[in-house]
């Protein structure tokens, strides 16, 4: 039985119905180089061609500057996966990317550690 929140593609006692790169066609490369923290947003545009259910998805969730770590978290795919749905979307205009800026050193130990504490927190 499928879960209603889960789509077509999980089910609850099964786990996944379909393997994560049969999403992709196989491919694991991105034609776009997207860092997991990068932001992505919907531009509007219509893509043209055929997409499939999960190019659907991550559209919805660029309504909204959206991290690629999240959207791959949402879809419950790997970032991988995730990465070339991205880069499809990217590719036809749908949606755009900005990279991550760091205001000073991206290792910087206080930051890393305040990042630390956050999730543990949520967990």
């Amino acid at each position: 039985m499928t879960a209603p929140q889960d789509g077509p593609w999980l089910d609850a006692a099964a786990g996944r119905l379909v393997r994560p790169y049969t999403v992709s066609n196989g491919r694991t490369q991105p034609t776009t180089s997207l860092d997991l923290l990068a932001l992505v947003m919907a531009t509007g545009a219509t893509p043209l061609g055929y997409l499939g259910p999960e190019h659907g998805e991550v559209l919805e969730l660029c309504a909204h500057p959206t991290s690629v770590a999240e959207i791959a978290a949402h879809l419950k795919l790997p970032a991988a996966v995730t990465k070339v749905l991205l880069s499809d979307l990217v590719d036809c205009g749908a949606i755009t990317t900005k990279p991550p800026t760091f205001h000073d050193n991206p290792t910087d130990r206080s930051l890393l550690e305040a990042v630390l504490d956050g999730l543990r927190r949520q967990l």
